[in-house]
């Protein structure tokens, strides 16, 4: 590496010493030393300081010995480029590669020779994001996308450099994007093909469709541009565009011109000052302005600006010429962006208007008056203004402010009316002195007023409070339902376009998310209602039976758990075990299915049904549950013959089988599955007040405990009893088993 910068020092515009070769060297060799040399010095792989400039320089080189004209023009006359020497390329030339920088077939093709008038125009994707992106919200753009081998590219070229040379003196950004280099940056640009024109505005990119002449790419610009930019004035409404400085905040210009229609120019220079000024257009020709004509004395013969701040009676300044330049009109426009005494709306406004002192010789006091809305304040805000403009200085900045709509500002500065501040740090540290007796706008208020000012220029000391200010509310913001119309109106836009003209590559991913969204929802749809169907058929082998009963309850019957899962329907089915429900509900019962039975009597039955009910609803939406109960008085034999069935249960009980006969059962509660063969076990417990307890509990606390159940039976904690076999469902004493 010292070598080669050794060997640049010694003859630093020799391309063969730059890249290592002889001159009698053959194109392979001098493009495989180009390709070690790049990989070696480029930008993102060598972090020293003279990497950008080295890889430029052998980037250039290449471009010379790999065409054989230019090469043949270097070996006879020493020069390396027709137009400029290469010791002044002014980094352009690394515009034109790739931050990650490929090395395939098609990078290493021998490229058409380009026109170096374009390199200054040629974009990497750093610099665009960098760059281009954010000024784009103050210019429009005008991209071509372009590659070594695109023939098409050569057709359009002189149309291009024509445009090129009428629009970026009106202040239209041009650049180029080279898909052979700049892949990464053309993914982002949704560029897929060359050649390709581009526009970009306000960072939306939008494809040019027409053909390529000179008009057709005019009025691409102008279209890209928002509408309403520049307001039509005439002698009807040019008193009521004048005085919408009050409630729009911002200085107004009139552009008197001989054309009907708004000079690009005109636009494009409201384009880029649209959040200071507000702009108007008067067609000179038009019958209708004869009285703002003879009102302001304009010279039809040229082309004459108007600025007018808070008097609308007389201009604060004016500029009149026949060929009118962008540079004129921006130093105009810039010079005037603020009115005399602007009200402070937003903190970019106090920041401008207010910056933080960074020098002693750049400080700057702002002079501020808080004020409010009211007809009552209209005098001392008319003479505060005319202060204002009586005590212009550099130094001096007025403005004012609603009490009202910036209360945290007010806050911090109260009980103030008139303050003279100085902004120490973006934090919002300020330095600030209160005029002393308020303000009314008397010449005493007047005379206070400027006394204090001159005191402040003898003594930078003179502020003696300070206090940190809260960031201020922007009062021009949109309202949320506006942005999002507008958000979704470029959106419908820009789909409407890519349908138009069938960008199918860029619309893949939209379309993706559509047909995505589209298959699930009608999916789900589908699904439910054949699972739908299959519930209905199921019921319909239950209930119709003639020993069947299923208890449908309402749903304002029960509370719902927040915790559960909530139920797909409004009530629940508690279907009756009856001999012939019994091998379907449980023996005969699918895989994963349990069948959760409420014991009852008939003299508890409506009791114990609701409280049943109301404890299993917000488990009812669980497709594997199902609901059933038995009566006690019709098979009092079963639950005895089940729970000595289960292993063990005799002992753990502890009864004798007349004991088990005569127990009640009432308010037991079972999960069967009948697959597995097992069952989990709810018994009644007490949850009243111990020292009232009953020897009997009643009725109506039996289920109390039954939604905690409930949930341990979800999660799989509850002690499970097996079977060997599940036993008949008679309404006879028959204690004999039957195998499933």
């Amino acid at each position: 590496m010292s070598l080669l910068l050794s060997i640049l020092s010694a003859s630093e515009y020799d391309p063969y010493k730059i890249l290592g070769v002889s001159r009698s060297a053959s194109q392979p060799e001098i493009k495989r030393a180009y390709k070690n040399l790049a990989r070696e010095w480029h930008p993102d792989k060598n972090k020293d300081p003279n990497a950008e400039d080295m890889f430029i320089k052998i980037s250039k080189s290449y471009e010379i010995l790999s065409n054989e004209e230019r090469r043949s023009n270097f070996d006879r006359y020493g020069q390396m480029d027709e137009n400029q020497p290469f010791g002044q390329s002014q980094h352009h030339g690394f515009r034109s590669f790739h931050n990650s920088f490929y090395f395939d077939e098609s990078f290493f093709q021998f490229p058409r020779s380009r026109d170096f008038a374009d390199s200054k125009y040629l974009l990497h994707h750093a610099q665009f994001n960098n760059d281009v992106l954010p000024d784009s919200y103050k210019r429009p753009y005008l991209i071509k996308v372009t590659s070594d081998w695109c023939f098409a590219c050569i057709h359009i070229e002189p149309v291009w450099k024509e445009t090129v040379q009428q629009l970026e003196p009106l202040g239209v950004g041009i650049g180029i994007v080279d898909l052979g280099y700049e892949r990464r940056l053309a993914n982002q640009l949704g560029a897929h093909r060359a050649p390709s024109i581009i526009g970009l505005v306000n960072g939306r990119v939008t494809f040019f469709h027409q053909a390529v002449v000179q008009e057709h790419l005019r009025q691409f610009i102008e279209d890209l541009l928002p509408h309403k930019l520049v307001e039509k004035i005439t002698d009807n409404n040019y008193m009521t565009f004048l005085d919408s400085w009050r409630v729009e905040n911002k200085p107004t210009v009139l552009l008197f011109d001989q054309v009907p229609m708004v000079p690009l120019l005109y636009k494009l220079t409201a384009f880029a000052f649209r959040d200071y000024v507000r702009f108007g257009f008067v067609d000179q020709g038009d019958t209708h302005n004869t009285r703002l004509l003879r009102q302001f004395n304009i010279n039809t013969y040229a082309p004459t600006m108007l600025l007018f701040k808070e008097d609308t009676e007389k201009p604060v300044d004016i500029i009149q010429a026949r060929g009118m330049k962008r540079q004129i009109m921006d130093e105009f426009v810039s010079n005037n962006k603020f009115l005399q005494v602007p009200r402070l709306v937003n903190q970019q406004l106090f920041d401008e208007l207010c910056p933080v002192k960074q020098f002693h010789r750049r400080r700057k006091y702002c002079v501020l008056l808080i004020t409010g809305e009211d007809q009552t304040f209209l005098p001392g805000n008319k003479a505060f203004l005319d202060f204002a403009s009586a005590n212009k200085k550099d130094v001096l900045r007025f403005a004012y402010v609603y009490q009202h709509q910036q209360q945290p500002l007010c806050q911090a500065l109260l009980p103030n009316q008139v303050v003279i501040l100085e902004r120490r740090s973006q934090a919002g540290k300020v330095l600030y002195r209160s005029v002393s007796g308020g303000w009314n706008g008397s010449e005493e208020d007047k005379y206070r007023l400027h006394e204090q000012l001159e005191l402040l220029q003898k003594d930078p000391a003179y502020l003696s409070s300070d206090a940190v200010l809260p960031e201020l509310n922007n009062e021009m913001a949109p309202i949320f339902i506006i942005r999002w119309i507008n958000a979704a109106y470029d959106y419908i836009l820009q789909i409407y376009d890519d349908l138009l003209y069938s960008n199918w590559r860029e619309m893949m991913p939209i379309l993706s998310l559509i047909f995505s969204a589209l298959f699930i929802l009608f999916g789900t749809v589908i699904i439910q209602a054949f699972s739908g169907k299959r519930r209905e058929k199921r019921t319909a082998v239950v209930i119709p039976t003639s020993l069947s009963i299923c208890v449908t309850l309402p749903l304002s019957a029960f509370v719902i758990d927040s915790h559960s899962r909530p139920p797909k329907k409004d009530f629940v089915e508690v279907t009756e075990l009856t001999d012939i429900t019994y091998t379907s509900n449980l023996v005969k019962l699918r895989p994963g299915h349990i069948n959760v039975v409420l014991v009852l009597t008939s003299a508890s039955k409506n009791a114990l049904l609701r409280k049943f009910a109301k404890e299993v609803f917000s488990f009812s939406g669980t497709q594997t549950l199902h609901f059933s109960f038995l009566n006690a008085d019709k098979h009092r034999h079963w639950m005895p013959s089940l729970l000595r069935s289960a292993s063990d249960t005799a002992e753990s009980e502890g009864q004798s089988d007349e004991d088990e006969e005569s127990l009640d059962y009432t308010g037991h509660v079972l999960a069967l599955n009948g697959h597995k063969r097992y069952f989990c076990l709810f018994r009644p417990v007490f949850t009243g007040d111990s020292s009232s307890r009953a020897t009997s509990i009643e009725l109506h606390h039996k289920l109390d405990r039954l939604g905690l159940w409930m949930e341990r039976l979800m999660e799989g904690t509850l002690p499970r009893f097996q079977v060997p076999a599940w036993p008949f469902l008679h309404e006879t004493t028959n204690t004999s088993f039957s195998e499933s």
